[in-house]
Order: C-alpha cells, then structure tokens, then sequence
C-alpha cells in the first residue's frame, strides 16, 4: 500500500512540474544545473555522480560545506563581520557535532507525514523527522569532499542519517554560485532526486551579532528560491520554482558562548517544520 500511494504520489509531483514549470536548454541555466539522481539516494549517489562527471571522490572528508568563507565575499555581503564560531563551522565541518530537535506544525504537517512515509522512505531521501523522538538518538554527519582533475573541490557532500533506524536525512550537494539575481554568491544546495533534483538557492547576510542568515525567499526565476528540476531529455530540463516554498537559517552564537541554528520552513505563508541544532566540536 505505501509504495502505491508513494507512486500515486510521485505522479502527482510530476504533473504539477508539469503545469507550473518551463522547459530550459541547461547551457541557458548553467547556474541552476546540478546533480540528478536514480530510483533510489541514498549515499550511493556520491559514487555516481562522481563516474558520471569523472571526480575523485573522499569520503568522511576533513573538510566544510565552504572550503573558503572568501567564496560568499561579494556587493553587500562582507565575510569579515561574522562570528568566528560561525565562520569555523562551515570552513571545517567535518569537525562539528550536532544535536536535533525537531517542531512540525499542523496542517501542513499532515502533507508533510504522508510524504516523508512513502515518497522519501522509497528513494531514501529527505526523511524529515516528523516528532522530537525520531532524533532521540542524534544525526550521523559525514562530508564528502568531491574534486576535479585539477584538485578543485566541485561539490562538498553532506551525507546525514537519522541514527536511530539509519534512515537517509539529506543526501545534499553544497557549493557556491553566483545568480542572475543576486548581486553577492549564495549558497546552492542540491538534493537529487530520481531523474532530477530539489534545488535551494540561499542568499546570505549577516547580522548585527555577527549571526549568518541564509534565506530562499526570492521573487524572479534566477534569484534565490526553491527550485524543483526533472530532467527532459539530453541537454533539456523541466524547472518548477515554488515561490511558496521558503527556506531559512540562522547561524549564531548564544549568550553562552554555545553555536546553534535554527532552520524553518514554510509553505504558503504556514510553518511547516522547524529545525534546532546545537553544535559542538567533535
């Protein structure tokens, strides 16, 4: 029953790419382009994405999600003003560990059960933790640094599993990129999907207290925002920007000295999950 309403569903999404996306020549959105995935995520896309684009690939990698915090420098956003907890987590991930908790909100909650327990259980992606006990037992985290022939890092894997049942939290593809409609780099994170993607593009500021804010509130096709791609064919992509899907981070340091971030989600304006880490080193 759950993998025929998993199917029901996945057919859904697929229409609605359909209605409400466009068709793009990926040389014409070389911004947006990323890596796809098969039937089923896991961690085993690391390893395709890496033959298909001829990468080396590290596992369990010393490393962070940016490599260089200079990468983000750019008209209205200057990196020397962050905190320098902040700062250390994302240049050195690897040596970060986090504690979760997680809030769902009704009624989106309910949307958000039915597809965590069918379409993400299937292809083993995106396993939202839909109560505080799915992360009584903490998060697996792992960084995969993925390089091109010359030793440049393309991708920055971030591999993260409910421990409790090993269940795939994100298999997530994380590197900088300059949009058409944003005037600094931001933040582009890839969760592939079967034959596509889930896109998020993060334009980041920082705040008085020297906090990161990373948002996906965007208004144009070329800004930040939510894009969901499906692949058409050699060379040609479907994109769906879901305007009302938002995405947003704060990434600061507490009165205690303790670095922490707070990740919500909305969705037609209604809180749909929120996120609590508290990292410490490891």
């Amino acid at each position: 029953m759950r993998q025929v309403i998993a199917a029901i569903g996945a057919w859904i999404i697929y229409r609605l790419i359909w209605i409400f996306g466009r068709t793009h020549r990926t040389v014409d959105i070389g911004w947006l382009v990323g890596p796809m995935g098969g039937s089923i995520i896991g961690d085993a896309t690391y390893q395709e994405v890496a033959d298909r684009e001829t990468l080396s690939i590290e596992r369990s990698a010393r490393s962070g999600l940016v490599p260089e915090w200079s990468q983000l420098d750019g008209d209205g956003f200057d990196g020397t003003r962050i905190a320098p907890a902040v700062r250390d987590f994302y240049e050195h991930t690897s040596d970060w560990k986090m504690d979760v908790w997680s809030k769902t909100y009704f009624p989106a909650n309910v949307a958000l059960a039915l597809l965590v327990t069918t379409i993400s259980r299937q292809v083993n992606q995106l396993n939202f933790p839909l109560s505080p006990l799915d992360t009584a037992l903490g998060l697996t985290s792992e960084i995969i640094s993925m390089r091109e022939a010359d030793g440049r890092i393309k991708y920055t894997g971030w591999f993260r599993t409910l421990a409790d049942a090993a269940r795939v939290l994100y298999t997530g593809f994380y590197m900088t990129e300059r949009v058409p409609g944003a005037s600094a780099p931001c933040v582009k994170v890839v969760f592939p999907m079967p034959n596509g993607n889930a896109t998020v593009v993060l334009r980041p500021t920082i705040d008085a207290d020297g906090a990161l804010l990373l948002s996906s509130r965007g208004g144009q096709f070329g800004g930040p925002g939510f894009y969901r791609v499906q692949g058409r064919g050699p060379g040609r992509v479907r994109v769906w920007m879901i305007r009302t899907l938002v995405e947003q981070f704060r990434v600061y340091v507490d009165a205690k000295g303790i670095l922490r971030c707070d990740h919500a989600i909305r969705f037609l304006g209604l809180p749909v999950l929120r996120l609590h880490y508290k990292m410490t080193r490891a």
